[in-house]
């Protein structure tokens, strides 16, 4: 039998690697995790997830200063907003996270955490710091980019991506933003309601273009109506950088040229994998412009090689990487044949409302070829919604003909934790009939999920046949009024 190094080595220190790194150490194996940044945490803890919910925050309490007569208060006058004040909070929040994922913690739990740029010399070897060093298995979790579109001018222009937003030194007067996914569309609200004039160019007629049309269209009319330009079905013809600021040269739906000026631009056209430099093909490893092909147990075409997390280019969150990471343990470490199941995979987008989704939608359904019924409720008919002054919104459940959720959207306030739920009872195999007959707390956002599922049973419980059957069996006399 070969002597390896380590029993397992890890190539990224992002949510999938700590994960896997975590996990493995602490069930007795010798572990390497190998990352090219200065710290660990990967582009979630410092230019993803973490960094853009504070910003969220922070922008959310300056909309609702800008708002308070809305809630019967005194108008207040909103001086203008300082960012490098709100750079500081967010550095303050991404530093005390940084302490649980510090090479420090995983040094006690026995990992071995080494900086650099590895580059596979054999299957199981990578030449690392001028040195080689062996692994029984790997895992490659190297995470993803900003993609970088081919737009002619965009090269020689000034840009934004999400790894340089959070570090502004002062809030920009303008800003156009290049795509309209989740990350793009978040950014355009926050930096909409702390005081930038913001513009969204987008290819397709949709924003989150993944998302129902009617759901995504409620989005953009809230952020619309405070203040967010939209620009649909348009392309970019050229992006300038004029000294004084950006031109962005679009045609638009009706065929016009139009130019858009602003301060900055930032682009948000999707991600890439992260896979230049690891000579991947030299060892067998497939991949394509998604990312690494991986099989149900997250193995790579070299079977005691594995990839989780965005460079699989299957979910790019940090919980889809996080829970790929727990399959890799399973099968690498345990050896137990766990494969990952996305049935009823959970998601959200952080814009206000927000929008949180598991399972199938409605375009999903369809391209799957499923038949489904559609039973939904709006968020004005729920108390507690309108006591904290959110109205727009609804739930969406989709049954599909043997009348089994196969998913869940939520448009509304704290959809995401009300997806939790959710999670729960699709997971768990929960009956719908347990969730319409539990007692939730009054008043509360969650009654909206319980409503959803009563709606469903209330066609059958107060049907014309149940009516006759027992005004036949009780001589109930029928209605009182009317």
């Amino acid at each position: 039998m070969a002597a390896y190094d380590y029993d397992i080595g890890i190539i990224g220190g992002g949510a999938a690697g700590l994960t896997v790194a975590s996990g493995a150490a602490q069930l007795g194996a010798k572990t390497l995790l190998v990352e090219k940044e200065k710290e660990l945490g990967g582009d979630c803890l410092h230019f993803g997830c973490v960094p853009s919910k504070t910003l969220i925050r922070s922008a959310g309490a300056c909309h609702t200063m800008k708002n308070s007569r809305l809630f019967g208060l005194p108008t207040v006058e909103v001086p203008p907003v300082d960012f490098l004040k709100v750079k500081q909070r967010i550095r303050s929040v991404i530093s005390t996270i940084q302490k649980h994922d510090s090479e420090e913690r995983f040094c006690r739990l026995g990992v071995r955490v080494e900086s650099g740029e590895p580059i596979f010399s054999d299957e199981h070897s990578v030449r690392l710091n001028g040195r080689n060093v062996s692994a029984k298995n790997w895992v490659l979790a190297t995470g993803s980019s900003p993609e970088r579109p081919s737009i002619e001018g965009l090269e020689k222009t000034a840009y934004l991506t999400n790894r340089e937003i959070f570090s502004l030194d002062h809030l920009p007067e303008s800003m156009i933003i290049l795509g309209a996914g989740p990350v793009a569309t978040e950014m355009a609200q926050a930096f909409c309601r702390l005081g930038t004039k913001v513009a969204v160019v987008q290819r397709s007629g949709q924003i989150l273009s993944k998302e129902d049309g009617d759901m995504a269209d409620e989005v953009m009319g809230v952020l619309a109506s405070e203040g967010v330009d939209f620009h649909l079905n348009a392309s970019v013809l050229e992006v300038r950088d004029l000294g004084s600021g950006k031109e962005v040269r679009i045609k638009n739906r009706e065929g016009k040229t139009v130019s858009l000026k602003a301060e900055q631009i930032l682009v948000a056209m999707g991600r890439d994998p992260n896979l230049r430099g690891l000579n991947l093909e030299g060892i067998g490893v497939e991949s394509d412009r998604k990312g690494i092909k991986v099989d149900e147990r997250m193995r790579t075409t070299r079977s005691h090689i594995y990839a989780a997390g965005d460079v699989t280019g299957k979910f790019q969150f940090t919980h889809a990487a996080g829970y790929e990471g727990g399959i890799v343990v399973s099968n690498a470490i345990f050896r137990l044949p766990r494969k990952a199941d996305y049935t009823f995979f959970p998601w959200c987008t952080y814009t206000d409302p927000e929008l949180a989704c598991i399972g199938m939608n409605e375009k999903a359904a369809r391209k799957a070829g499923i038949e489904y019924s559609v039973f939904s409720e709006v968020f004005r008919d729920n108390d507690r919604s309108l006591a904290e002054g959110e109205s727009s919104g609804k739930i969406k459940m989709l049954l599909d003909r043997n009348e089994k959720p196969v998913g869940v959207q939520i448009l509304g306030p704290r959809a995401g934790e009300l997806l939790n739920e959710w999670v729960a009872v699709l997971n768990g195999k929960v009956k719908l009939s347990t969730l319409a007959s539990a007692v939730h707390p009054y008043p509360t956002l969650g009654e909206i999920n319980r409503r959803v599922a009563g709606t469903f049973f209330s066609s059958k419980i107060f049907s014309d046949r149940v009516r006759k059957g027992l005004r036949f069996f009780f001589n109930l006399k029928g209605r009182a009024c009317g």
